[in-house]
This record gives C-alpha cells, structure tokens and sequence, in this order.
C-alpha cells in the first residue's frame, strides 16, 4: 500500500474536526503538515488551536508547521504557501478544508454571513488551489482534495439555506473545474463529502442535532487517506462520498465510526 511517508501536506482548517482528522492520520505515516488555520489563541466556544493541532500530528508521528491563516487573504495564504514550501521543500498535496457555515433563510442571513461563507469557501479554494498549484505541479504524487459535496440542483438542498448551499457546490465546481482545465497534468482534484453528519467541535452551534445519531471524524480521514494514497492518474475530477470510498476499499462494518452504532446515523446534507 502507498504512504504518506514524507509526503507534505497542506490542510486549511486543521486546528479541529475532519481537517485535524485528516492530518493525525497523515501523521501516522510521518507525513508533513502545515496547519493552516485562523485560531492561534484559544476559541471561547471551539476546542483547539493550531498550536495544540501540531502538537497532536508530531504526538501521531509527523512533522508539523503551525501557520495562523485567513485563507480570504491573499497574502496570508501566499505567506503560508512560502512557509510551508521553506520548511519542508515543496507541497505534495492540498485539502481544502476550512469552511464556513450558516444553515439560515434568506431573511436570517445577513450580508456580513454571506460574505463570509462566499469568501472562505469558494474564494479560499480557489485562492489556495491557485498558489499551491505551483509547487504541486513539481510532485510525483500530487492532489488537491476539497471538502465538498455532490452538486445537485434538487431544491430541497437549497430550500432554507441557499447562501450556504451556494458557497459549498461553489466549492465543489470550482474543484471540478480546475480538475478539467488541467485534465492530463498529473495532479488529481477530488472532492470528498461525508454520507452522515460527523460530529465536530463546530456542530455545537447548530441547534436540534442529535449527536448520538452521527459519526466521528475518523471516517472521512479513512476515506481521505484512501483518496491521497491512490496514484493522481486513478481517481481525478470525482464527487467522493467517505462511505463508498471505504466500501471500495474492502470495509464492510461502519461501526467503529458510529456515536451510538445502536442507532441508525443521520445522513449529511447534500446525500440521498
């Protein structure tokens, strides 16, 4: 089986949740990872910081850069691109984690919210899918992997909160996108969605879930493991979803990843 062994990795968002799951499990290969994300102090209400995040990924056994970013600057995320590329001599592979959210109507969302979600979710993936693209293009294992789901136009995804609906399929087609213009060059652009609602640090602000009924990190950070260990050239311009990642690769018994495997789990925005 391929590793990550050595393999550079830069994760937006990797201070908590699927972004931080994802690097602990890189890390268990001696993998090297930029922690690239907003909170360097500590969150009132969200457990953990960059730095507490680099210190889980060395504990797991990889090599960490903890680099406090805005990924809606462009500065800030150029900074981090020449950080992470003097610390470890390049970039292998990019997830476009960091994301922002808001489940509210039209009336509830305020312009500042919206502006928010459009600039970190589709404006920073672009914005670091276009600077890492560089050192991308010198790796013989290259990938982009944005946390993003299935596009659909079926209404219900969009009935209550459009805003947000928006800005993730903007996510997603932009990575679908870039995938197409640079078809043939080597670097695979995936995105992976989870198929059940995955229990984060940041789904305490978002009211009426029972948490008993979702998964933990880990799955996606399988599935993830399973997308980035795999040659560019085999998977490249997919709508992934963790569980069918999993299942292709031989996992018959999801309960290891349940809160409650007792309990049938919710499905996740944007999955039938």
């Amino acid at each position: 089986m391929a590793s990550l062994n050595k393999r550079t990795l830069f994760i937006t968002g990797a201070s908590r949740g699927i972004g931080l799951a994802i690097a602990l499990r890189a890390a268990q290969d001696g993998a090297n990872i930029a922690v690239v994300a907003k909170t360097a102090d500590a969150h009132p209400r969200l457990p953990g910081t960059i730095y507490t995040a680099a210190e889980s990924i060395e504990k797991a056994g990889g090599q960490a850069l903890a680099i406090a970013t805005d990924i809606r600057f462009e500065e800030q995320v150029a900074s981090a691109v020449e950080q992470t590329v003097h610390r470890f001599g390049g970039i292998d592979i990019l997830v476009n984690n960091a994301s922002a959210i808001q489940l509210s109507n039209i009336a509830e969302t305020e312009l500042k919210r919206f502006d928010l979600m459009l600039q970190v979710n589709v404006r920073g993936t672009f914005l670091c899918s276009r600077l890492c693209l560089p050192h991308l293009q010198k790796s013989n294992h290259a990938h982009v992997l944005t946390m993003a789901p299935p596009i659909s136009l079926e209404a219900k995804w969009f009935a209550g909160h459009a805003a947000y609906t928006v800005s993730k399929f903007g996510m997603a087609m932009m990575t679908f996108g870039i995938a197409a213009e640079l078809s043939g060059c080597g670097i695979a652009f995936n995105c992976l969605w989870p198929k059940t609602i995955i229990k984060t640090a940041a789904l305490a602000v978002i009211p009426g879930i029972d948490t008993s009924r979702c998964r933990i990190p880990q799955i996606v950070a399988d599935a993830a493991y399973a997308i980035l260990t795999k040659e560019p050239t085999q998977l490249c311009g997919q709508f992934c979803i963790d569980e069918e990642i999993l299942k292709a690769e031989g996992t018959t018994n999801f309960d290891k990843y349940a809160i409650n495997p007792k309990m049938e789990p919710i499905a996740d925005l944007f999955v039938d």
